[in-house]
């Protein structure tokens, strides 16, 4: 039997969805017990040179030609974006058609919209190269882990920032370096905000959170800070403290509420976290019943996120083969057990944090800051102060005992103000305990 696909976007993810489907046809063969076949292929430019070569006759620029196919079965959307990558996954819903995608942001900002249309048409969304590339930390959580009461997820969720906080770890660099270097290596894009602003790690967040706790959440909820504020200062200074800084999001869920972050966050050397390092991610899950576990790999690129995406197609065609359209939930739970939940305010979270002051070099200074500190029930546990200036200004460098965010947000106002105080405090925030 065959299981017609039709592919909208032949671009990096969709040339390795085709070299797989083309270099792996048999062994998939066997391991479905039918053939997938590539039907139609469409692109907005079908006459530059690709990665892959297929067939003319399977190009078209019309995604009509995919869309109202009535022998193609599964569409795959690979083009990215809002529009019209959202318009053409409800038509091919609507027309019955089960989808592939690997479009975290649309399922972040719009997913309750796509299940939904989804469920009413009774068909199947497979998107596990949305979150983690080749990682399957989507198929993990619904699958692997449905008997466990997830409690958290830390990871490491976008290689360009890992890489660009790797490179300035490694070697030094600034940030602006890192990211050039990034950049000519194909691992940063021309504009990279969504990846060193937090932005692309906040969707990939967004979606697990769902479908590790049940719950829709609203992407501006989730507190995100990037990368670029970081320098090799920063580093130098986390390194003689025995930590490693990383772009870490954070989600936990207790009897508090549901907390979700993304930000740069000191980690110790000696947690495994700290030592993923270039273009690769990981993502540390607690289950109530298995404890932590640790899925690592290549978060991105043809290869890694093609496969993710012939997984899924994979899956739903076993489903067509077998009746069973919508044996697994797409979000793990059942639809009518998805609830609307708000995320635990920032400023009521506690934390450790490293502060890192430019003052004067001035008799006093140390005592204002501290004294300041005391005032809103910041503690202390260690300083270094070291007499090299920078900029005109010597560093003054604090980690503290646990806090609350909103004290520490006042207490820096208040510090900031000074005459003896030259630039604005650097805050990062530290992940301490066994996490």
């Amino acid at each position: 039997m065959n299981i017609n696909v039709g592919l909208i976007g032949f671009g990096t993810v969709g040339s390795g969805v085709v070299k797989i489907l083309q270099s792996n046809h048999g062994l998939i063969e066997k391991r479905l017990g039918a053939s997938i076949v590539l039907k139609k292929i469409a692109d907005r430019d079908i006459h530059s040179p690709k990665p892959i070569q297929v067939d003319r006759s399977l190009l078209t620029t019309e995604v009509n030609e995919v869309l109202d196919d009535p022998e193609i079965s599964i569409v795959i959307e690979l083009i990215g974006g809002y529009e019209p990558a959202k318009t053409f996954i409800l038509r091919a819903i609507e027309n019955g058609k089960h989808v592939v995608t690997a479009n975290k942001a649309l399922l972040a900002t719009h997913g309750q919209e796509i299940f939904a249309a989804a469920a009413k048409m009774r068909v199947d969304i497979g998107f596990e190269a949305s979150v983690g590339g080749g990682i399957p930390v989507i198929k993990a959580i619904k699958e692997g882990l449905v008997a466990d009461d997830i409690r958290s997820i830390f990871g490491i969720m976008n290689g360009t920032a890992n890489y660009i906080l790797s490179k300035m770890t490694n070697e030094g660099s600034s940030f602006e370096e890192a990211l050039k270097d990034a950049q000519i290596r194909g691992y940063a894009e021309a504009d990279p905000t969504l990846d060193v602003e937090g932005i692309d790690t906040v969707h990939k967040l967004a979606i697990l959170i769902s479908l590790a706790y049940g719950v829709h959440i609203r992407l501006e909820d989730i507190y995100t800070e990037g990368i670029t504020k970081i320098e090799p200062i920063d580093l130098k200074f986390a390194d003689e403290f025995g930590y490693n800084i990383k772009l870490l999001a954070i989600s936990k869920n207790d009897e508090r509420g549901v907390e979700a972050r993304v930000h740069p966050t000191m980690i110790p050397k000696t947690h495994i976290l700290s030592n993923v390092n270039g273009v690769y991610n990981a993502f540390q899950i607690m289950g109530d019943s298995v404890g932590h576990i640790l899925l690592y790999g290549l978060g991105a690129g043809m290869m890694p996120a093609g496969s993710a995406v012939v997984s899924d197609l994979v899956d739903l065609s076993r489903n067509i083969l077998y009746g069973s359209i919508r044996r697994v939930s797409p979000l793990s739970y059942q639809d009518y057990c998805m609830v609307p939940k708000s995320i635990i305010p920032i400023d009521e979270l506690f934390s450790r944090y490293y502060f890192r002051f430019s003052a004067v070099d001035r008799p006093g200074v140390l005592s204002k800051i501290s004294g300041i500190l005391g005032q809103n029930n910041i503690s202390i546990s260690s300083v270094i102060q070291k007499g090299r200036e920078i900029k005109g200004s010597v560093p003054i460098v604090m980690m503290t005992h646990e806090a609350r965010e909103a004290d520490v947000r006042r207490a820096l106002a208040e510090i900031d103000k000074l005459d003896v105080v030259t630039d604005k405090t650097i805050l990062i925030r530290i992940e301490h305990k066994e996490f």
